[in-house]
């Protein structure tokens, strides 16, 4: 799911993640994913698998696949 936000510069999209069960876990997908240009905030959330990015614009998936099986963890897809 993409949605804009109340900036217009922003776009929120949450995606789905396998594997998370802790916190550190957040923390790693949360610290690759923030690693992508253009990206403003990151919220993982181990209990729901979902991670939630906002960004100056929509990202390329592989990007962020790319950065979610850096942390050693699976992207699902979009929520």
């Amino acid at each position: 799911m993409t949605t804009q936000t109340d900036s217009p510069a922003t776009v929120t999209t949450v995606y789905k993640v396998s594997g998370m069960s802790c916190g550190h876990c957040e923390g790693a997908v949360s610290a690759e994913i923030s690693e992508i240009p253009g990206v403003s905030s990151v919220q993982a959330v181990a209990s729901t698998g979902e991670v939630t990015v906002a960004s100056a614009a929509p990202l390329d998936e592989k990007a962020v696949r790319d950065a979610v099986d850096e942390a050693g963890f699976e992207l699902v897809g979009t929520v």
